[in-house]
C-alpha cells in the first residue's frame, strides 16, 4: 500500500468522523507567505521520502554539499554561534560603554549601529543632519571617533560587524587603521561589513551613489581585502530588510541570493576568480514567529546557494559554496502593545534561528517598538540567546529537526519557489535591471499589503493587536538620547578640523579623486585618506562628485 492509500484510508475513516462531530479551528491554515499548510505530513510530501540516493543529493550531511543540514560536521557541538547584540547611540563613548557592558554579559561579538547621517555618508554638521545625529546609531565622522568606539576593545580577539553599506569602505578603512595604531595586522581583523548595496535601492534607502558606481566600491573591497584581510567577511548579503519592508520568506530567499548572484557576477567581471572571494561571502536573514517555514527557509537557502556557486558559478572549493549566514530577530514583529509579549516572540525566534543552523545571531530587545532597548532589554534579549544555547538541548544535536515531514516539505517548497523567482530575476537581465525595473520593489509591495490587510481584517491574529488587547497599558521605560549629542558631536569635530593636518588631507582627498576617476582600486586611498583625518563627509562628497547621487523613482 503506498503512502497516498495509506492517507486516503485514514481521511476517510477516523479523520471523516472527528470532523464531523467537531471542525477545525478554520477553514483553511497558511503559512505567512500564503501557502496551505497541510493537516499532516508523510514522507510522499517529501521529494526525498525514503530514496537514500535522493537523500544523499539533496538532504546529505552536514559540512558536505548541499550543506542543507548545516555548513559545518559538527554544527554546535563544537562552537556556538556568535551572540551579537546590535548596539550604538549616541556618541561613540556612550556607544563603547554599552559595548562593554555586553561583553562582560557574555556577548561573543559586537555588532555596529551607525546613525543616519552616517549611514549616508554625511557629517554630524551637515544641514541635512540635523535632529539625527546619534539617535538610531552611533555618530562616526572621523577616526577619532572610531577609535573612541573600540577602546579598551581587542579587536584582534573579537569579531565585529558593522552594519554599514554606501559608505562601508570609509567605516572598514578606519576600523582597519585603528587596528594598525595598535599594532595589530588587518591580516588578523576578523568581522563583517554589511556591504550590500542593492537591498538598499530595493527596501531600506541609505544610499549614496547610483548602483553601477556602487558595485564597484563593493568589488574593490572584495579585490583588498582577499590580499589584505582575508579574515574578513567583504558583505553580508542581507534578506533582513527585505522582510523588514514586507516581503514573504519565499521572497526573502529569492531576492537575497539573486543579490547574491549579482555580486558574484560583478567581481568576476571585475577580473577577480571565484574561489579567491567567495568564501569570505556572507548572508543576513529574519526570522519570524512560524516556526516551521522559518527552519525550513534557512535548509533551503544553503541547499540553494551551494547549486548555485558550484554549477552555475564553476567554483571548486566547497568553501565557496557554505552559505554562512547572521540572523536577526524580527523587528517588525514586535508590537508597541504589551511589549512584554515581544520576549516571547524573540525567543521562539531564537530557537528557530538556531534550528536552522545560524553562524550569528542578535536578539531584538523587548522594548524596541517603542525606542533605543534600555540596558534591562538588552541584557534580557543576550539571555536568550545563552538559554537556548545552554538549557534547551536544541544545541546538542545538528539540525535537530531535519527528517521531520512537514519540515523537508517546506524546505522543498521554499527551495522550488524560490528558484522559480531568480529564475524570473535573470530573465529580466539579472538583479539591477530586475530593481530598475520596479520588478522586485513591486513584489514586495504586494506582500507588504496582504499582509497588512490581514491583520486589519484579523485573518492574521497578532496577541495584543488585533485580539486580546488590554486597556491602560503602562508604557515600560523608553531611552531617551541627551538632546546635548548633537551640539557635542559636532565640537569634537571641528577641533579635529582644527588639530589635523589640512594640506596632507588634502592630499589624500586628490588620491581619493583620481582612483575614482581613473578606475583604480579605491580601498588605499580611502584608507590613506582616514588615517589623515579626513571625515567620512568629505570623502563621501569626494565620491559624490564624480559618482553622482542616486534619486528614487516611486514604483506603484
Amino acid at each position: 500500500m503506498s503512502f497516498d492509500e495509506i492517507d486516503q484510508k485514514w481521511v476517510q475513516g477516523s479523520l471523516a468522523k472527528t470532523l464531523a462531530k467537531a471542525p477545525e479551528r478554520q477553514p483553511a491554515f497558511t503559512t505567512p507567505s500564503g501557502s496551505e499548510i497541510r493537516r499532516l505530513y508523510t514522507p510522499a510530501d517529501s521529494r526525498v521520502g525514503t530514496d537514500p540516493v535522493q537523500y544523499s543529493e539533496r538532504i546529505g550531511f552536514p559540512g558536505t554539499f548541499p550543506f542543507t543540514r548545516g555548513v559545518q560536521p559538527t554544527m554546535y557541538r563544537g562552537r556556538l554561534w556568535t551572540m551579537r547584540q546590535y548596539a550604538g547611540f549616541g556618541t561613540a563613548k556612550e556607544s563603547n560603554r554599552r559595548y562593554r557592558y555586553l561583553l562582560e554579559q557574555g556577548q561573543t561579538g559586537l555588532s555596529v549601529a551607525f546613525d543616519l547621517p552616517t549611514q549616508i555618508g554625511m557629517d554630524s554638521d551637515s544641514p541635512m543632519a540635523a535632529g539625527e545625529v546619534g539617535k538610531v546609531g552611533v555618530a562616526i565622522d572621523t577616526l577619532a571617533d572610531m577609535e573612541i568606539l573600540f577602546d579598551e576593545i581587542p579587536l584582534d580577539r573579537v569579531t565585529t560587524s558593522m552594519t554599514i553599506n554606501a559608505p562601508a569602505m570609509v567605516l572598514l578603512a578606519m576600523y582597519i587603521a585603528v587596528a594598525g595604531k595598535r599594532g595589530i595586522p588587518a591580516s588578523e581583523l576578523g568581522g563583517t561589513i554589511q556591504n550590500d548595496i542593492l537591498k538598499e535601492y530595493i527596501a531600506r534607502g541609505t544610499y549614496i551613489f547610483p548602483p553601477r558606481p556602487s558595485m564597484r566600491l563593493i568589488t574593490d573591497i572584495f579585490g583588498y581585502c582577499t590580499g589584505n584581510v582575508p579574515k574578513w567577511n567583504t558583505i553580508s548579503i542581507s534578506g533582513y530588510h527585505l522582510r523588514e519592508a514586507g516581503c514573504t520568506a519565499v521572497q526573502e530567499v529569492a531576492f537575497t541570493l539573486a543579490d547574491g548572484i549579482a555580486y558574484v557576477e560583478a567581481a568576476i567581471k571585475a577580473g577577480l576568480d571565484v574561489d579567491d572571494f567567495a568564501s569570505r561571502l556572507s548572508f543576513f536573514f529574519n526570522v519570524h514567529n512560524n516556526f516551521i517555514e522559518e527552519v525550513a527557509k534557512f535548509r533551503a537557502a544553503r541547499r540553494i546557494w551551494a547549486g548555485i556557486m558550484r554549477d552555475r558559478f564553476g567554483a571548486k572549493n566547497p568553501k565557496s559554496w557554505m552559505l554562512r549566514f547572521h540572523t536577526q530577530t524580527a523587528g517588525s514583529t514586535l508590537t508597541a502593545q504589551q511589549p512584554e509579549n515581544n520576549a516571547i516572540r524573540v525567543a521562539i525566534q531564537t530557537l528557530a534561528a538556531v534550528a536552522g543552523g545560524t553562524q550569528s545571531l542578535h536578539t531584538n530587545s523587548r522594548d524596541e517598538a517603542l525606542g533605543l532597548p534600555t540596558e534591562d532589554s538588552v541584557r534580557l534579549a543576550l539571555r536568550t540567546q545563552q538559554i537556548v544555547a545552554y538549557e534547551s538541548g536544541v544545541a546538542d544535536t545538528i539540525d535537530p529537526f531535519g527528517g521531520s515531514w512537514a519540515i523537508e516539505a517546506e524546505t522543498d517548497r521554499i527551495e522550488s519557489e524560490a528558484l522559480e523567482y531568480i529564475g524570473e530575476v535573470d530573465r529580466l537581465g539579472g538583479m539591477i535591471a530586475a530593481i530598475e525595473a520596479g520588478f522586485v520593489q513591486k513584489q514586495i509591495q504586494d506582500s507588504a499589503f496582504r499582509a497588512g490587510r490581514e491583520i486589519d481584517d484579523g485573518t492574521r491574529r497578532i496577541v495584543g493587536v488585533n485580539c486580546f488587547q488590554m486597556e491602560n497599558e503602562v508604557e515600560p521605560e523608553i531611552l531617551q538620547i541627551n538632546p546635548e549629542t548633537e551640539a557635542c558631536q559636532v565640537a569634537s569635530l571641528e577641533a579635529i578640523r582644527k588639530a589635523r593636518d589640512n594640506d596632507a588631507v588634502a592630499a589624500a582627498l586628490a588620491a581619493v579623486k583620481d582612483a575614482a576617476v581613473s578606475g583604480a582600486n579605491l580601498f588605499p586611498p580611502v584608507l590613506q585618506a582616514v588615517s589623515a583625518y579626513a571625515s567620512l563627509g568629505e570623502i563621501c562628497n569626494v565620491m559624490r562628485d564624480v559618482f553622482g547621487e542616486y534619486r528614487e523613482e516611486v514604483v506603484l
